[in-house]
């Protein structure tokens, strides 16, 4: 029998509260995944060696702020793709290691989108680069 759905105007106990603790607790529970990623994603810490020095150069490099803005974010953004795809990996571990095509799909799905984030980075950046 599933269970019923909670009455109005209550929470869950696993939700959140809000207010200052919120903040560090979410702060908090961000700097575990970033420690999570570099001690288990063997593609976050590549995409970071590869990252963090096209990082420090683009202020360099940059021929505008608008430039450099769309140059970092499309570095961040591989990053941001990745910590996703890792997480869906994780999960997807954690439901089953048995082979499953939905599973298999999840993987997939999230491997393609770090593939074109990836992509978007040497494109972001000749063309912010591109001579007028």
């Amino acid at each position: 029998m599933p269970a019923s759905p909670p009455e109005p105007g209550t929470d869950s106990a696993y939700k959140s509260r809000g207010g200052v603790g919120r903040v560090f607790n979410a702060m908090r529970y961000s700097l575990a995944g970033f420690r999570a990623a570099l001690r288990h994603e063997a593609a976050f810490r590549q995409e970071l060696l590869l990252g963090v020095p096209l990082l420090v150069a683009a202020p360099f490099l940059a021929p505008g702020r608008w430039q450099l803005l769309v140059m970092v974010a499309s570095v961040v953004l591989v990053l941001i793709v990745e910590l996703m795809n890792s997480a869906v990996e994780a999960l997807a571990d954690a439901l089953s290691i048995e082979h499953h095509p939905l599973l298999g799909r999840a993987k997939d799905l999230g491997s393609a989108a770090v593939m074109l984030a990836l992509l978007g980075v040497p494109c972001t950046w000749a063309l912010a680069l591109w001579p007028l």
